[in-house]
């Protein structure tokens, strides 16, 4: 009752003047006028900040996400889970009466992992943990037995090239940034195949490791042999390296029951709250619904898939509707180099001035510590202002860009671009792995990264002006 005596009461502030945004990116109002302006919205951010933290709202997208992922559980690109988890969402989204509600037909990659197995041989036996990496050849029918070289970078590969020849290549690159390190799982393959190696086995992308690998997808080069690859677990990658520095000869044995099959068709799910005044014009919130075939895809990318569609339900549940539409995309595809954000921006491209700010959720919902932020600096300073908005959860940081394979097409032709930017310390524990189950998940942190994420993009979708923008 109280939120709903909230409502009526704002509805008799004096509304905010001002024209919106011009092609040309030129403004009417001064930033004073803007500060004013997001001020005005200190009670309606309050208010969805008592929802979703504290209110009837409390766990709801951490409940809602964990009968998602017992039920329908990892959604590879071409799998009958995706599918599921599609229809799925259809149905949920529906059922949660927000508008348009729809969803658009695309092509994604269908790859199968099958049965795989490694051991080594020798010095001795050992079974070694591995996933097959997304788009890998299988090894023939009988397996492959090889010796193995052990490197630590491209470099070093380079250097010793001829020894390379019919061997397996074993990389143990340490971690540095998932960024930097990310290289070694995408180009592994291609280089190793370079030098002669009949197949590669690539240390986990991981911070940390229990024994566990981490898959992940790679690309091979035209003109350049396919070999077989996958990664291996950080303990076993680092033994061995050290069996190799003592000079001890190491053989393995790999099979791996890969498959490539046609491009699938798959959807993109979209649901909106239309805009008052200018419906025409976009605020796009969105996570990816697609995930690896391992673990449960509850982290990758659940948590930012939730969260999103939470957005547009604390907006419903208080009775607001912005002056803009707020759109609800949840990507497929996106595991394999974001293929379903690509198809959808070619769809609406056309539409791009209409485009206010493209969102997106994909480096988990931990504890929440901003916002990162990709366009000018006059939309920064607007953006930097509506987070003071969040001072009650002490979320009021933004940082210099924003990150997400499915927005970067809208980015990179200039509109404002926004990620979720919380404590990513144990992101690389679990991701891509046996470990991205509901257990990494933790019901109060996904309450405040929902709160940050329905005030952003309400704020933005409801002021006035569009924010200004760069045009290519």
């Amino acid at each position: 009752m109280k939120y709903l005596f909230l409502i009526f009461f704002m509805n008799f502030l004096p509304p905010c003047a001002g024209k919106s945004l011009s092609r040309d990116g030129n403004y009417s109002k001064t930033f004073e006028d803007i500060k004013k302006e997001i001020g005005g919205y200190s009670n309606i951010a309050k208010a969805i900040i008592d929802l979703a933290v504290h209110g009837e709202a409390q766990n709801r997208s951490y409940e809602r996400l964990a009968v998602f992922a017992d039920t329908i559980g990892p959604r590879l690109s071409g799998s009958k889970n995706l599918d599921a988890a599609i229809k799925y969402m259809f149905s949920a989204l529906q059922e949660d009466r927000l508008e348009n509600v729809h969803l658009e037909p695309v092509k994604v990659p269908h790859w199968e992992r099958g049965e795989e197995f490694a051991m080594m041989l020798e010095p001795r036996n050992h079974s070694i943990a591995i996933l097959g990496l997304g788009n890998s050849v299988a090894t023939p029918p009988e397996g492959i037995t090889a010796e193995v070289i052990v490197v630590a970078s491209f470099d070093e590969l380079h250097r010793r090239a001829q020894e390379a020849k019919g061997k397996v290549v074993v990389y143990n690159q340490p971690f540095i940034t998932y960024g930097e390190t990310v290289q070694y799982r995408s180009q592994g393959a291609v280089e190793a195949a370079k030098v002669g190696a009949v197949a590669s086995l690539i240390r986990s992308i991981a911070s940390f490791s229990i024994h566990s690998p981490h898959t992940g997808w790679q690309n091979y080069q035209p003109g350049v042999p396919q070999i077989p690859t996958a990664c291996i677990s950080v303990e076993d990658a680092e033994m061995m390296s050290r069996m190799s520095l003592r000079g001890t000869k190491i053989v393995v044995y790999l099979k791996m029951g890969a498959k490539t099959y046609p491009d699938s068709s798959s959807l993109n799910t979209v649901a909106e709250i239309v805009g008052s005044k200018y419906p025409e014009q976009i605020v796009l919130v969105s996570g990816h619904l697609d995930s690896w075939d391992v673990g449960q895809g509850a982290m990758d990318d659940g948590g930012g898939a939730f969260i999103s569609w939470e957005a547009l339900s604390l907006v419903k549940d208080l009775g607001l509707r912005p002056k803009r539409t707020l759109r609800l995309v949840l990507w497929t595809g996106e595991e394999q180099g974001g293929v379903g954000a690509e198809q959808y921006y070619q769809l609406h491209k056309e539409n791009i001035s209409n485009f206010d700010i493209v969102m997106e959720s994909d480096e988990g919902t931990f504890k929440p510590m901003g916002l990162g932020f990709t366009g000018t600096d006059e939309a920064r300073d607007i953006v930097k202002e509506i987070m003071t908005l969040l001072l009650p959860i002490n979320v009021t940081n933004i940082y210099d860009t924003a990150e997400g394979i499915d927005i970067d097409y809208w980015m990179r032709d200039g509109v404002p671009g926004a990620s979720l930017h919380d404590d990513i310390s144990k992101y690389f524990w679990f991701h891509h792995s046996h470990g991205d189950t509901m257990t990494v998940q933790d019901p109060n942190q996904m309450n405040l990264c929902a709160a940050v994420w329905t005030v952003v993009s309400y704020v933005i979708a409801d002021m006035e002006e569009m924010l200004p923008r760069r045009y290519n």
